[in-house]
């Protein structure tokens, strides 16, 4: 509920402040007054386009601000949590225009952007006039209607928290779909490489041991020759080093005989001894099994060559840096399964998701169409009794194919002025006139299902007939009970039906035109009404109707 009003230096309006009440408001004026001018400022704080050249004085900075009692909104709290706003029953919109040009905007005393303060505003004061109610014929809105009466905000909420799940899974697989297509590009790169690293059996130390092995193969004449010498040195009878070390051994262990001090001398000594002749051993074994093997040595040439071509086509050194490479490719070529293995989940995911949705927007469709005689009903009745009596509704749903924000179903809402007339769109057959007489039944049937922001209507009464407009007023009147409602009029059937009375004025005050609005009590507004009744000259009789139509 707006409770507050406040506008600084906006077009003729210098300083205005006024305070609102529940029910209905009504606010007249004679034409050129400044009602327009109010709305005007009023839109500002709703996010508006904003036009420096409305600034009543050019060198200050233009202030409106509008205090709501916002508690019975149970959708703002989740709203100002989102975008850290500091959440108030009482919450105040602000909106400056600067003399250079800037426009600032603010929900209690926290900066935010235009977008930010339309949506918030959207939660709080809804304005029509026969000019724009354009959102009537929007399939969007003839929904929300539908939607209304049927009770789906929490079928609707699990459907499109759904369809935001939907939509991610299709956008994830069409990512993931590119990444494996860019993959492929390289993929077959990748396995060859992979296969011939994985041929060539890399092990760490691998090199070394080819290195030793091909020089050892390299070397087989040398060492046989060697060993064989060796041999003969150790064995040679009489001038060996086996026998001049058994004659040496002899020597220590007299020494030892003759002296315990020696004992250590002579365990060494018995030590080396055996060590010989074990040396002698093994030089036997390793002669025995040496051969010359030019075709193995040719193998491990080729081995190292190989080795040392994968170092030049990798560009590194050494055995470990292939081998890391190699479990690099590994990984790569292994996620190539892990893409089909992926998109495979995905796509399961996407049709669950799909069948969900299906059944999500069956149930909408089936609430909806349940709901759609009552609505037309209620519709016919209102309308008829705001002066068009022949007036028919026809509303129809056709299941389409796509998922759109509220479902699938693609309505159509029919209309027909006179009895016996073709139905056509709505947008095609009505006048502003008769449009804002059903959006104001809309209006007035939605009041009943859910909560409604404040309703503001300028002049949607115009053009119409005493009798009429004092119907129109009445359905005002019905809704006001359920939430606050102002109306901008002219006709005096429609102000005698308001809670609260508000005149607009120009008054000339140095030089300068200013508007003001000023509260009317009882006996002003019988005089403001009488005065609407009969003109600038108000007759005994205009008050004595103004009262009856304030009775």
């Amino acid at each position: 509920m707006l409770t507050k009003l406040k506008i600084k230096n906006f077009a003729i309006i210098e300083d205005l402040e006024v305070e609102f009440s529940d029910g209905m408001t009504c606010i007249t004026g004679e034409t050129g007054a400044g009602k327009s001018i109010l709305l005007g400022g009023l839109s500002l704080v709703l996010g508006k386009r904003a036009d420096l050249s409305n600034l009543f004085d050019s060198s200050k900075k233009c202030i409106v601000e509008a205090i709501f009692q916002i508690n019975q909104y149970t959708t703002l709290k989740p709203l100002f949590d989102k975008y850290d706003l500091d959440y108030y029953d009482e919450t105040v919109l602000r909106r400056e225009l600067l003399p250079h040009g800037k426009s600032r905007a603010f929900v209690n005393d926290t900066p935010v952007n235009l977008n930010l303060l339309e949506k918030i505003s959207l939660n709080l004061i809804d304005i029509h006039s026969q000019n724009d109610t354009h959102t009537l014929l929007e399939n969007e809105y003839q929904i929300q209607v539908l939607d209304a009466l049927a009770g789906n905000e929490e079928l609707l909420k699990k459907y499109q928290n759904t369809l935001i799940l939907f939509k991610n899974c299709i956008k994830e697989y069409k990512e993931l779909h590119f990444s494996q297509s860019q993959f492929q590009k390289t993929f077959e790169l990748d396995k060859f490489l992979l296969d011939e690293l994985n041929s060539t059996k890399l092990e760490i130390g691998m090199q070394e041991e080819l290195e030793e092995n091909i020089n050892e193969l390299s070397s087989v004449d040398y060492l046989q020759k060697t060993i064989a010498n060796s041999i003969q040195m150790i064995e040679l009878e009489s001038f060996g080093l086996l026998d001049k070390f058994k004659e040496f051994v002899k020597n220590i262990n007299g020494i030892f005989e003759k002296s315990r001090k020696y004992e250590d001398l002579n365990n060494r000594v018995c030590i080396l001894s055996i060590e010989l002749e074990d040396i002698l051993e093994t030089l036997k074994s390793q002669f025995d099994v040496l051969e010359t093997n030019p075709e193995k040595l040719d193998e491990l040439n080729s081995r190292i060559d190989h080795l040392n071509s994968l170092y030049q086509k990798h560009k590194v050194q050494n055995v470990d840096e292939l081998i890391s490479i190699k479990q690099n490719l590994e990984k790569t070529v292994h996620s190539s399964s892990k893409f089909e293995e992926n998109l495979h989940y995905l796509e399961k995911k996407q049709k669950d998701l799909e069948n969900t949705l299906r059944k999500y927007s069956s149930e909408l469709s089936f609430n909806r169409k349940n709901t759609i005689s009552i609505l037309e009903k209620e519709l016919k009745s209102l309308v008829t009794k705001m002066g068009m009596d022949q007036a028919s509704f026809k509303i129809q749903l056709n299941k389409g194919s796509e998922f759109y924000d509220n479902g699938t179903d693609q309505i159509s809402f029919m209309f027909s002025a006179n009895r016996g007339s073709d139905f056509k769109t709505l947008k095609k057959v009505v006048s502003g006139g008769e449009l804002s007489r059903i959006m104001l039944a809309i209006k007035s049937i939605l009041s009943q299902y859910k909560k409604l922001p404040t309703l503001v209507f300028d002049e949607i009464d115009s053009g119409v007939s005493g009798k009429i407009s004092n119907s129109i007023a009445e359905v005002m009147g019905t809704i006001s009970t359920k939430l606050q409602v102002f109306t901008i009029t002219h006709l005096p059937q429609v102000a005698a039906k308001g809670n609260h009375h508000f005149r607009v004025e120009k008054k000339l005050d140095n030089g300068k035109t200013t508007t003001f609005l000023e509260f009317l009590n009882e006996k002003s507004r019988i005089q403001e009404i009488a005065k609407m009744l009969s003109g600038n000259k108000v007759t005994k009789s205009a008050i004595e109707h103004a009262k009856q139509l304030m009775n």
